[in-house]
């Protein structure tokens, strides 16, 4: 993952905010309780966020992404009614200061400890590499034509793999997916077959399984068999 593809995915979510009247703003986005405004909102408080963290890292002290889940939810819910073009403006500077702040980082720093606010803790080039999901998550969550289909194949591939990883032995019934890899704990049951991007979509939660082929040794099954993938920390 490149600074470029971060770029480019901004310059996509930045051109569907602009475009965006004030009721489609303040309509709801596919996230519980959000409107599209909160998602706009969150995507550049949330890249403030890394930015700081970055520069704690940058000088060795610890800090956290935000003071509080209060002062989190706060900051999104202030910038959530701004029209559309002041949204897209509000992104490009966010993610101008992200920029700034992956640039000065030494390279000895990057493998600097970060506590998200779900307890996880990982390094700061970590924590760098999850903008892109932040910006192709959330541009679908807008619910404004962006599909999974339209995200990029290597982004897929490459994220698709990851949290293949990541579930590997996770509480779930277990499930082959495709050819890239067993979720879940337990002897090889489920399978599920479909366009990369629907696998993914499925895996952290932008889609059901519809349309995704299953099969439990070798008969095909009801897409509703698979597990519910846990949600994204």
């Amino acid at each position: 993952m490149e600074m470029k593809e971060i770029e480019q995915a901004t310059e996509r979510l930045v051109r569907t905010a602009e475009r965006l009247s004030p009721e489609e703003i303040a309509a709801p986005s596919l996230l519980p309780r959000w409107t599209r405004g909160h998602v706009l909102a969150h995507v550049s408080r949330s890249a403030d966020a890394v930015s700081g963290v970055l520069e704690a890292a940058r000088e060795g002290r610890e800090a956290a992404l935000y003071p509080s889940e209060e002062a989190r939810e706060a900051d999104i819910d202030a910038g959530a009614p701004r029209p559309g073009p002041e949204q897209a403006a509000d992104l490009r500077t966010s993610s101008d200061r992200f920029a700034a702040a992956v640039a000065a980082m030494p390279q000895e720093r990057w493998g600097f400890e970060v506590r998200h606010r779900s307890g996880r803790v990982f390094s700061a080039a970590e924590l760098a590499g999850m903008r892109i999901l932040e910006l192709e998550y959330h541009h679908v969550d807008l619910d404004t034509g962006y599909t999974p289909g339209h995200w990029r194949e290597d982004f897929v591939d490459r994220e698709l793999r990851s949290m293949v990883e990541r579930l590997a032995g996770a509480e779930l019934p277990t499930v082959e997916i495709a050819d890239v890899g067993t979720i879940g704990r337990g002897p090889a049951g489920l399978r599920a077959d479909g366009p990369h991007a629907a696998l993914l979509a499925w895996l952290v939660g932008r889609s059901g399984p519809d349309g995704l082929t299953v099969t439990r040794d070798g008969e095909r099954v009801g897409s509703e068999t698979l597990p519910e993938p846990p949600p994204l920390a």
